[in-house]
């Protein structure tokens, strides 16, 4: 059996530009050692796995080098960097402070301070995970610390900074290392499956570089997982089922079926995520992140902030166009409101399931608060148009009178009605033919009770067929365009009709381009919600995108102020128009104020 090497040891950086993700630490280093500005005492903090200890070790190897270049790297071939890679070296010390935390091995080290280098020009000794010293081998060390022999280099490394005492931070020159981002990671994978002979997909690489969280470490730690697990071959699939990580192309099914008010099919896939043994409340903070990374694509400019290959950044692009910004805030919402509750739940699954069917009407909602004029034109049917037949009149019902609702024996839902009457004539139908007379029928007074029964399954089957009719989008020209700008414009509040009235339009396929003549135009514009929503529905387009530019023609130039003119200057001025001026002012001896 071959003795196998872990990544992360074997691809360890051994030069400066190496290093993944650290380029300021890396120059300020080199920078430092070129100009021979070097500190006695570093002190290297950041998370774990982002190449503190590393490059204490390069900059070890660095100061001792015996074919040092212009380019401050470690050569790797002296003797010095060969000792120290076969850990033979005995002018660097690396000290493991969470095992030799007491006063005793501070004491240790400072006496081995007091010998001059054997070999080279320094000796460098490095403390790790300094932060578990205790307060007493901390104050043991802080004078050697201050006032170190000039060969000595002390490189402190810990991912606790908050716990290392002042006086320690004092002495020390401090370097923050910050998390690696993604595409670096994805970079430095790529890198090693171009060594290794592996073939992986972006997707699946860049997955690996989420799940380690800004640790470099970690993020080989599980590729090298994924290799023991899928060969030479590494496919998104096999990552998302070996680490456990829910696929996101569920979560484009949940948005796609909430806009679409589909709650079978939303409660269809939230149940399959559940039998594949993902938690509830995984898959709802899941759904915050999708909604999050939708809600970044409405604005080109926060793009940037989502993490993924450009296939991903693409179909995240295509659905956030599709979903209105007041649906994606308002289901964050909920999914938030739905994370802070959940562990108080006692079904935690009808918790969850609540919130998606709160999430599938969101858009139904939202347009009831907008037009709330629907609500009140919604009025009591005219009898006349349901039977055009015959036009019946009715006598004012008394307030006794009511009319209960009932089912009868087949599931059909009847309506009571009193009448006195038993055999009074039904309503005339809708298509029956005209009486020759003309009259209209006048119900007689009620008193006793008559059934008419109402036909649900009609009811759904119209409300089916007309659901199913296709409805034409609207041609996007500059006429319709004026059109529905005009209409909004009708609803908008005062201060934001100057700005959309100075508005001029372009089309570009389904973009419409609104140009603006400033910055503050732009974005009153831009926070006009539900702009882009009117747009859509009014054209039947839900592929339609606003895009706002500031164009320069429109841009008015301010008239420059007029200078203000001294008295004297004011004198002069008068004095070149009239000579006469000149011959006032001997004569009675005046003078300018600023003389």
């Amino acid at each position: 059996m071959s003795n196998f090497v872990v990544s992360a040891r074997k691809y360890r950086p051994n030069r400066f530009e190496d290093v993944v993700g650290q380029a300021h630490v890396s120059l300020t280093l080199k920078n430092a050692l070129r100009n021979d500005h070097l500190a006695h005492a570093f002190l290297f903090c950041g998370p774990r796995g982002v190449g503190k200890t590393t490059c204490a070790r390069i900059l070890a190897k660095v100061l001792n080098c015996q074919n040092l270049n212009d380019s401050f790297e470690p050569c790797n071939t002296c003797d010095s960097c060969q000792s120290f890679n076969e850990n033979a070296s005995f002018n660097i010390t690396e000290l493991d402070a969470a095992s030799n935390n007491s006063v005793e091995h501070i004491r240790a080290l400072i006496e081995q301070v007091r010998f001059q280098p054997q070999q080279g020009k320094y000796k460098v000794f490095i403390i790790d995970e300094v932060h578990m010293l205790s307060q007493q081998a901390f104050n043991a060390f802080l004078k050697t610390l201050e006032e170190p022999p000039s060969y000595a280099i002390f490189i402190l490394a810990t991912t606790e900074k908050h716990k290392i005492i002042p006086t320690i931070l004092s002495r020390c020159q401090i370097f923050d290392f910050k998390r690696i981002q993604v595409q670096d990671m994805v970079a430095h994978l790529q890198h090693i499956c171009v060594e290794e002979g592996i073939e992986a997909e972006p997707d699946a690489l860049n997955i690996i570089g989420q799940k380690a969280d800004g640790a470099l470490r970690d993020a080989l730690s599980i590729f090298d997982r994924i290799v023991s697990f899928s060969g030479k071959q590494i496919k998104y699939e096999d990552v998302i089922s070996n680490l456990n990580i829910l696929d996101y192309d569920y979560f484009f099914k949940v948005v796609d079926a909430l806009l679409m008010e589909d709650v079978s099919k939303m409660l269809l896939i939230f149940d399959d995520i559940l039998k594949k043994g993902f938690d509830p409340d995984l898959f709802i903070n899941g759904l915050a992140s999708h909604l999050r990374n939708l809600l970044v694509c409405k604005d080109p400019q926060t793009i940037p902030l989502l993490e993924g290959s450009d296939s991903l950044k693409q179909r995240y692009g295509n659905q956030a166009n599709l979903a209105p910004f007041t649906f994606l805030l308002t289901a964050l919402n909920l999914c938030n409101d739905c994370d802070i509750n959940y562990k108080m739940a006692r079904n935690k699954r009808l918790h969850v399931e609540m919130t998606l069917i709160k999430m599938t009407y969101i858009n139904r909602a939202v347009s009831a608060v907008e037009m709330p004029s629907r609500q009140e034109e919604k009025k009591t049917p005219d009898l006349s148009k349901e039977a055009p037949s015959a036009a019946i009149e009715h006598d004012p019902p008394s307030p006794a009178a009511k009319k209960p609702l009932a089912a009868d024996s087949s599931g059909g839902i009847v309506q009571q009605e009193e009448t006195n009457n038993p055999k009074a004539q039904p309503l005339a139908k809708k298509g029956s033919p005209l009486p020759t007379n003309h009259t209209k029928a006048k119900l007689p007074a009620t008193n006793k009770f008559s059934v008419q029964k109402v036909d649900m399954n009609a009811m759904l089957e119209d409300l089916k067929n007309g659901a199913e009719e296709k409805v034409e989008a609207l041609e996007l020209s500059q006429e319709e365009l004026q059109i529905a700008w005009d209409e909004y414009l009708a609803k908008a509040p005062d201060s934001v009709k100057a700005i959309m009235r100075a508005t001029d339009f372009k089309i570009s396929g389904d973009t419409i381009i609104a140009l603006v003549s400033s910055k503050l135009a732009e974005n009153t514009i831009r926070q006009e919600s539900a702009l882009m929503e009117h747009l859509r529905k009014h054209f039947r387009r839900p592929s339609i995108v606003l895009q706002i530019e500031i164009d320069k023609s429109k841009i008015l130039e301010l008239p420059k102020p007029k200078k203000i003119l001294t008295p004297k200057e004011k004198y002069l001025k008068m004095a070149e128009g009239n000579a006469l001026v000149h011959e006032i002012r001997k004569r009675f001896d005046l003078r300018p104020d600023d003389d």
